[in-house]
């Protein structure tokens, strides 16, 4: 699954409010849709990954709107980044995708 396929599924259950900001443990939507982010970069080949980024497609207005949620909702991004950016970091490191 791609991130920004993520990212936007993520942004509609925001946007339909079926994902509230009330504590960490009480958003089970977020934690599959961040395991999702997590499995896919664990499963992941380097190779995989190098493809998918060289494709560089346009967002969809869904994704669009879900980046925007993001942007504007601190607490939501805080939630959402500090679950994923971890073994996301880690996997691009080993891919030699950053330094």
């Amino acid at each position: 699954m791609r991130k920004t396929t993520i990212v936007a599924s993520l942004g509609w259950l925001l946007l339909t409010g079926v994902i509230r900001i009330e504590g960490q443990d009480q958003h089970p939507i977020l934690d599959q849709v961040a395991n999702k982010v997590i499995q896919k970069y664990q499963t992941s080949t380097c190779q995989q990954l190098w493809a998918e980024r060289a494709q560089k497609a346009p967002p969809s207005p869904q994704e669009q709107k879900a980046t925007q949620f993001l942007k504007s909702d601190p607490q939501m991004r805080t939630l959402f980044l500090n679950k994923v950016a971890a073994p996301i970091a880690n996997k691009m490191f080993e891919c030699g995708m950053i330094p």
